[in-house]
């Protein structure tokens, strides 16, 4: 009997779930789509049942229909999920309330405030790796105990969104290595074990996961799940991870020296290295990085962090500049996004003079500020949406290349830059990255995403690869773009004005929030 790998992953605005066989070949492949709540300035949220599990279950059972097989061919399962979230259950695994998402959310700045100062900047440094900030999970928690206690007096469990799932399918709680010892600081010791002495301020130390490694196997599909999901019943299932690893396995992220970055909502990298590294401030005025952990390949560490805005801002300017277009493409028109590309191609390297900053959310990563607000710098009367529209392309790439220099003055320039997510589609963006860039970038095939990775872990859980090596051959190899020198060093030149347009009106982004 042919066997067959599940990986389902659930992202921001869209779940994906894919079958593929034991040579690694797509099988089945199924969407569907979802919301994200924006109940108050800075909050976003999902609910965890009706979207999370919801779209499992829905993809789990269009995938078989779709394929034809029995779901007794189905050798192991992978999941994956937004990033690190919060979310509260009991102790049937309901959740409590809707998910807090990842560092997207920044409600919980009071929080991340008052623990730097109890801390103080020494410990925070020792116990998070960089200065405390939306992305830290263990701030959602404080959050909730401060501001829900009635939710915080009755939770069994504080998860994750691939936590939640791994749960629901086999009643376990785990969480993999690489999201607890990353963004649950200071709430696991450098060995995945919990930090029991750093809890009491947040929580009980038997309200987290167990940590695991993502392709190990940790439990079985139990009758309920099956029941729900039309999978069958004993189906093994692995740890699971964040839909950022899970996407950048999948495009070969296993070698120290390899970065990638990811365009979806947000703009999210990962950076593979062969060392631990601390939390890097730029002396030059580029912002700052988190410190390195245990990457989830075995013997190598990872520096990680995403940005607030990528795809959130070109559907900005979508949704405020191109509302005919989208209109028309929702009766059959041609796509907004395809239309919007076609213009920024028309338009030359700098926008005549229009340069905009992509923060209309805050910022994480490099600046680590939630009240950095966007902005359009050098409008002219003879702009348009064009000019606009290439400007959030830019943009984006503006914060990728300031990511670049970061790791250059780190002494850890990449040798290969990898690139994916939903924004590789649009390739006039893709070649606005690469010449910021100045070195060729790959771009990998269409069904490489987070789902596809989750399949290919389950198979390394399920024995059909020996592991990250092995998982690293049998990937296809995607297209390379070649940089233009030219506009790099034009790129290069305008970056600085991109810059000191933050470092010099953050004092007014703060006023006039």
């Amino acid at each position: 009997m042919e066997r067959y790998f599940l990986g389902i992953d659930i992202g921001t605005f869209e779940s994906r779930g894919m079958l593929i066989d034991e040579q690694f070949r797509i099988r089945a492949d199924a969407c569907v789509p979802h919301t994200m709540e924006n109940p108050r300035p800075g909050w976003f949220e999902q609910d965890a049942e009706t979207v999370w599990w919801g779209d499992f279950c829905k993809l789990s059972r269009m995938l078989l229909a779709q394929s034809g097989i029995a779901p007794q061919q189905i050798a192991c399962i992978g999941a994956s999920a937004l990033g690190t979230d919060c979310l509260p259950v009991d102790e049937a695994c309901r959740p409590l309330r809707p998910a807090i998402l990842y560092g997207i959310d920044a409600r919980a700045a009071k929080e991340a405030e008052w623990l730097t100062q109890y801390y103080g900047p020494a410990r925070v440094e020792e116990l998070f790796g960089h200065p405390i900030c939306s992305g830290d999970t263990a701030t959602k928690i404080l959050w909730l105990k401060r501001n829900e206690p009635e939710v915080y007096a009755k939770t069994h469990k504080f998860l994750t969104g691939s936590s939640f799932l791994t749960a629901r399918l086999t009643g376990e709680y785990v969480i993999d290595q690489f999201l607890a010892k990353g963004s649950f600081r200071p709430l696991y010791l450098p060995d995945g074990s919990i930090r029991a002495e750093e809890c009491g301020l947040f929580c009980r130390p038997d309200q987290l996961a167990v940590c695991a490694g993502s392709t190990e196997v940790v439990g079985r599909v139990t009758q309920t799940a099956a029941a729900q999901t039309g999978l069958a019943a004993g189906t093994p299932v692995i740890t699971g991870t964040g839909d950022s690893t899970a996407e950048a396995i999948s495009v070969g992220l296993v070698e120290p020296g390899t970065a990638f970055f990811q365009y979806g909502s947000s703009m999210f990298y990962y950076y593979c290295v062969d060392r631990y590294v601390d939390h890097y401030v730029s002396p030059n005025g580029n912002g700052a990085l988190k410190g390195g952990k245990v990457f989830t390949v075995p013997g190598t560490f990872c520096m990680g962090d995403g940005t607030n805005a990528a795809g959130t801002l070109t559907r900005w300017v979508r949704d405020v500049l191109y509302a005919p277009e989208l209109a028309a493409e929702k009766n059959g028109g041609p796509n907004a996004y395809a239309i919007m590309a076609q213009e920024a191609a028309e338009v030359p390297p700098g926008c005549d003079g229009l340069l905009m900053l992509p923060y209309i959310y805050g910022e994480r990563s490099p600046l680590q500020d939630s009240r950095a607000t966007g902005m359009l710098f050098g409008l002219k009367g003879t702009h348009g949406r064009r000019e606009i529209n290439r400007a959030a392309l830019e943009a984006v790439g503006y914060s990728t290349y300031q990511h670049l220099l970061l790791f250059a003055e780190m002494g850890l320039a990449p040798k290969r830059i990898i690139t994916a997510g939903g924004g590789t589609k649009n390739r006039v963006w893709m070649q606005i990255i690469c010449d910021m860039a100045g070195m060729p970038i790959t771009i990998p095939e269409s069904d490489q995403c987070s789902a596809y990775g989750d399949a290919m872990l389950a198979a390394i859980g399920g024995g059909a690869l020996a592991g990250f090596p092995a998982l690293r051959q049998a990937l296809p190899q995607g297209t390379v773009l070649q940089p233009d020198m030219k506009n790099h060093a034009f790129y290069a030149k305008r970056y600085e004005v991109f810059r000191d347009l933050y470092l010099e009106n953050r004092k007014h982004m703060y006023e006039l929030g």
